[in-house]
């Protein structure tokens, strides 16, 4: 679609289109700044596309030239055409870092672009491994290995998206980057593991499919299950991009009938019906489809602060648990988790993008209760904010102004 508007004038462009969005650097981010002394001092996360990649990328250039840095490991499934991460990636490696790179050449519409690529990185001194024969390899996971003073350390990065600069522009994602030593510990054993075609490795901090993750989701629900069957406060949040796994959608169900309240945000394909008497009732399922396509997913178990949050590559369909590779990270630091809580809690509030799925299965727009909010553009609102781009708050103001006037 988007070659299209090169064959549109400028005056009909303009009625049709957005007003123009460019991601912001994060307030945390400051120019010059290492990025590995940051994440080793606190865990940061990204939105995107809120949120300007730069930082993760300022990062892994970093890696390429620091001489603490002995090795990267990354797993990739799609890239963009142009692509910075491979530049210092391939710098890495011209650098002697240990560079290894599993790319997963079936990721459907790129197996070309990926095989390019492939060539790219081999040609640099990069050891690129290419998957496993019956899985596809669909996680975000990149990890960095120091070593200072005489001790090993690990920079770990978990994600819901590709690292693709162009889509990140485009798709709603979270990109967890973490000095955790467990999650550090667990994600050398993953890539150990991948580098061998292990698919049954142990993991204490990470969710693993296809063979641990969705036992623990499934343990997890039923923990919630327990608490509301002793009269304790128990809450479930997702967010994902489908829900089909039959195992998860009876799990679901049984949290709803024990008391427990679920609330999921479910941009896709849903194959269980909320709000079904004597079955569902305590579920809650909406749907945001917006400007920018919502492809992260959030797991959340638990009420008030004793909730534990996870960031995923998976959504709960029997392919991506069963048939695929894929990693869940937990959120520890507080400030992070409460970046997410606030995320969750402002789409829950959209009443302009957002649909509620019925016990018929379709779908209804929210009635106009409290202030109009369409929670991508308060998220991009936000992002500008913070970073004092003035003459883009009064651009979004004036558009936001045009919204409401149309919706009422």
């Amino acid at each position: 679609v988007f070659p299209l508007l090169d064959k549109v004038p400028d005056r009909i462009r303009q009625a049709v289109t957005y007003v123009p969005f460019e991601p912001q650097v994060p307030l945390w981010f400051k120019t010059g700044d290492s990025m590995i002394d940051k994440v080793m001092q606190e865990d940061l996360i990204l939105s995107y596309p809120y949120e300007q990649m730069t930082p993760f990328l300022q990062l892994i250039k970093e890696a390429a030239l620091d001489p603490r840095v002995l090795s990267i490991k990354i797993t990739i499934y799609r890239l963009a055409s142009k692509a910075a991460l491979v530049d210092y990636l391939r710098l890495a490696a011209e650098n002697g870092k240990e560079v290894t790179v599993l790319m997963e050449l079936r990721a459907r519409f790129d197996e070309a672009n990926n095989i390019n690529w492939s060539e790219s990185l081999e040609e640099a001194g990069c050891t690129v491994l290419y998957g496993l024969e019956d899985y596809k390899v669909h996680s975000k996971v990149c990890q960095i290995t120091l070593m200072e003073k005489k001790k090993i350390k690990r920079i770990t990065q978990v994600g819901t998206g590709n690292y693709n600069e162009k889509t990140a522009k485009l798709y709603t994602d979270l990109s967890l980057m973490t000095a955790d030593e467990e999650i550090g510990n667990d994600a050398a054993v993953y890539f150990k593991n991948m580098s061998i075609a292990n698919i049954n490795g142990h993991y204490d901090r990470l969710f693993v499919a296809p063979n641990s993750m969705k036992d623990k989701i499934l343990a997890l629900i039923q923990s919630e299950i327990e608490k509301a069957q002793r009269g304790e406060p128990a809450e479930i949040l997702v967010k994902i991009n489908s829900l089909t796994d039959r195992k998860t959608i009876d799990a679901l169900k049984d949290a709803s009938q024990a008391g427990v309240r679920v609330r999921m945000i479910i941009r896709g394909i849903c194959c269980l019906l909320p709000d079904v008497e004597g079955y569902t009732e305590n579920i809650q399922i909406t749907s945001i489809v917006g400007r920018f396509l919502e492809h992260s997913r959030v797991y959340c178990f638990g009420a008030g602060e004793e909730r534990s949050m996870y960031i995923s590559s998976a959504d709960f369909m029997t392919r991506n648990t069963l048939r695929r590779v894929e990693v869940a990270a937990p959120l520890y630091d507080e400030t992070v988790k409460d970046k997410v809580r606030k995320m969750f809690a402002t789409m829950l509030r959209d009443n302009v993008k957002a649909r509620e799925q019925q016990p018929d299965g379709s779908y209804q727009k929210l009635s106009m209760v409290g202030p109009v909010l369409n929670s991508q553009e308060y998220f991009y609102e936000e992002a500008y904010m913070e970073a004092g781009d003035a003459f883009h708050q009064l651009l979004r103001k004036q558009d936001m102004d045009t919204e409401k006037k149309q919706t009422v």
